[in-house]
């Protein structure tokens, strides 16, 4: 039963959980991690992390960007465990691994599914262009105003369940993009204590595949591309010291991410094009020692017109910790 393998909400969700979901990355002085990634801070050696997404679907943008809502009781739902491991692989080189594991819980149209698997793996490598930590308290020289940069590459693994293999036979079922994914990245990070500003931004591009199989079923062999994907979010914070140099931390960040129309047998694919913009609210809590990071983040796609296309709009609760150990 292959219902609403048209329906955009739970393929497009998908790229949520894969780059968007919360205030990727981290900054130069603390590290940490979240949903999408985890950097080391300057002169960390080993860190675990783990994260839980609990994300649930507010309607979704059609092709034109228009707003709708989803059908009257419909409830979609999906939850993801996070487990990523960081090494230092040398002075300024990093690598880490992610793995989430999702479930999806879901009511459309009078039918519930409740599926779960291995989502999409991440490989991440990181050079930090600083050999120094630059979070400082006070600007005395221009000097003093240098940032963090830190420049990375990202290869995605489709490691989950797609429309495209043997394991998913609906919409419902999908927990991965089917698709092999490598990413330029970039964070450039300043902190003058307590004010944050950061600036990330990705540049991702799909390889083609073969496909002779959708939800499970034969269809005339094709080949096909996802479009080019780009992000872009900015971000400020601020930090709040506590009792023993244990700090507190607030952000707000801004994110837009798009991807463009792909490929079918090389002719362009307009319903593949994508687009979301979101707010995330994060707050931050960092021992004196920088070892454990607490994370609770808050991500709201905006419920407008022209605020995304062909994408599910979602409200997306992340519960992060994260161990620096040598």
């Amino acid at each position: 039963m292959k219902f609403l393998t048209s329906f955009p909400t739970r393929n497009a969700s998908l790229l949520v959980a894969l780059s968007i979901s919360t205030n990727a990355f981290a900054a130069s002085c603390c590290g940490g991690g979240d949903s999408n990634s985890i950097v080391l801070a300057k002169f960390g050696h080993k860190m675990l992390a783990a994260s839980v997404d609990i994300e649930n679907y507010k309607g979704f943008w059609n092709q034109n960007g228009d707003y709708l809502k989803d059908p009257k009781g419909a409830e979609l739902n999906q939850y993801r465990l996070n487990l990523g491991y960081a090494q230092r692989l040398g002075d300024n080189w990093q690598g880490s691994i992610l793995l989430p594991y999702v479930w999806n819980d879901n009511q459309y149209s009078g039918v519930e599914s409740q599926e779960h698997s291995f989502g999409d793996t991440s490989l991440n490598v990181w050079y930090e262009t600083f050999d120094r930590v630059t979070c400082i308290y006070k600007v005395n020289t221009l000097s003093d105003l240098k940032p963090s940069i830190y420049l990375g590459g990202s290869l995605t693994l489709p490691t989950g369940s797609s429309a495209y293999g043997g394991s998913a036979t609906n919409s419902f079922e999908i927990t991965g993009r089917g698709m092999y994914r490598f990413d330029a990245n970039m964070i450039i990070e300043k902190t003058v204590y307590p004010y944050t500003l950061k600036l990330q931004g990705s540049y991702g591009k799909y390889l083609t595949r073969s496909v002779n199989r959708e939800y499970n079923e034969p269809v005339k062999p094709y080949t096909k591309r996802l479009g080019d994907r780009k992000y872009l979010s900015i971000s400020g914070g601020y930090t709040f010291f506590l009792a023993g140099l244990d700090t507190l931390t607030f952000i707000t960040a801004l994110s837009d991410v798009r991807e463009n129309a792909g490929s079918i047998d090389q002719h362009k694919d307009p319903q593949t094009e994508m687009k979301k913009q979101s707010i995330v609210i994060t707050s931050s809590y960092t021992s004196a020692d920088l070892r454990y990071i607490f994370k609770t983040t808050w991500s709201h796609a905006f419920q407008q017109d022209d605020r995304g296309k062909n994408f599910s709009v979602t409200d997306i609760l992340t519960l992060g910790l994260s161990y620096a150990f040598n």
